[in-house]
């Protein structure tokens, strides 16, 4: 068994994977990298993935599929992983080589001693294109124990700045598994999913205060470039709809005051994009979308409503009138700046 599957999902990925995939062999027979190939069809993709494969045959394989978007090519890594860890690199980001080495040796020290642990967080990095300073580093030193494996209790409250991604995440594989895990299909914004289902079931975890992940901010087309988003607002508004459902079933389960604290707080966060893209929009038909979302809220969970709603954020995003939307705007600017996502 291979200690960790990172999984790189590809579509016409052609002119930034191999940086991608040459950050990840760093790791050598430990690690298992799972090239995607989520049905490609402009450019050289899948053949940059057979070539890897054909290079690295015992660290590398390839995996050609129909397109099903991102979060279908991550259920496609789950799917095929063999490793004791799951981590996620998307084609046109990188891993800090140092700093995988280091989390590697402390996966190994976990799995030598036998304590196999849920969740391992480690920092990532906004890389914004053409910024050389003042990168924005996601750290969570303030709310995680260090270099020792800790439960809730040892968790404190994040901040709204401060949120568990993807980016940020490596899971135990058979947690996955064990969660059920499958993303939607063809729908962008799945991460946010990913960082919230599997902590339902989380028990133990572990955070390295290393610069791990290098997320790469600044193509034309990215997922979190302002036109694109409210392009595609309609698919954010599933997630955080599928979010809510997700939450409402969590009633069923016996969760710690502070995992139910940390699940609360992404909901908070999917609230906060999702309400902030309709107050920005100059579409009507957006901002209807408005009071629906936050009646499901209501619904699903009349006390986290009323938390969330009373938080700053909450109090900001309802704001009556045009003089809320400016307030939102804002806001979003100053985020943009710090960010970088712009």
């Amino acid at each position: 068994m291979k200690l960790l599957s990172v999984t790189v999902p590809c579509y016409n990925s052609e002119s930034y994977m191999r940086k991608c995939i040459e950050s990840l062999l760093t790791g050598g027979e430990d690690v298992e990298i799972l090239i995607v190939d989520d049905g490609s069809t402009k450019d050289r993709t899948a053949e940059i993935a057979d070539e890897y494969q054909e290079k690295y045959p015992t660290i590398v394989r390839a995996i050609h599929q129909e397109n099903k978007g991102h979060g279908g090519a991550v259920n496609t890594g789950i799917d095929h992983a063999t490793g004791l860890y799951f981590k996620v690199v998307d084609s046109d980001d990188w891993l800090d080589r140092s700093a995988f080495e280091k989390v590697l040796d402390a996966l190994r020290g976990l799995a030598k001693s036998g304590n196999i642990v849920d969740a391992f967080f480690a920092n990532y990095v906004y890389e914004k294109q053409n910024r050389k300073y003042r990168k924005y580093v996601m750290r969570y030193r303030m709310y995680f124990p260090e270099g020792r494996i800790f439960g809730w209790d040892q968790v404190k409250r994040m901040n709204v700045f401060h949120y568990v991604l993807m980016h940020s995440l490596i899971y135990r594989t058979e947690l996955l598994r064990e969660v059920e895990l499958r993303l939607p299909e063809h729908t962008f914004y799945v991460d946010n999913i990913y960082a919230f289902v599997p902590f339902s079931r989380v028990k133990t975890m572990y955070y390295l205060n290393v610069n791990l992940y290098r997320y790469f901010i600044g193509r034309s087309d990215q997922s979190v470039n302002e036109k694109v988003m409210m392009s595609r607002f309609p698919q954010q508004l599933r997630v955080a709809y599928l979010m809510l459902d997700y939450f409402e079933q969590f009633h069923k389960l016996r969760l710690h005051p502070k995992q139910r604290e940390f699940l609360i707080h992404d909901v908070l966060i999917i609230m906060m994009i999702t309400t902030s893209m309709m107050m920005r929009s100059e579409d009507p038909e957006m901002l209807k979308e408005k009071a629906p979302l936050w009646n499901r809220l209501k619904k699903v969970d009349y006390m986290a409503f009323l938390k969330i709603r009373a938080s700053a954020s909450g109090v900001a995003l309802n704001l009556p009138g045009e003089g809320g939307r400016k307030v939102v705007k804002k806001g979003y600017h100053v985020l943009e700046k710090v960010f970088g996502f712009d």
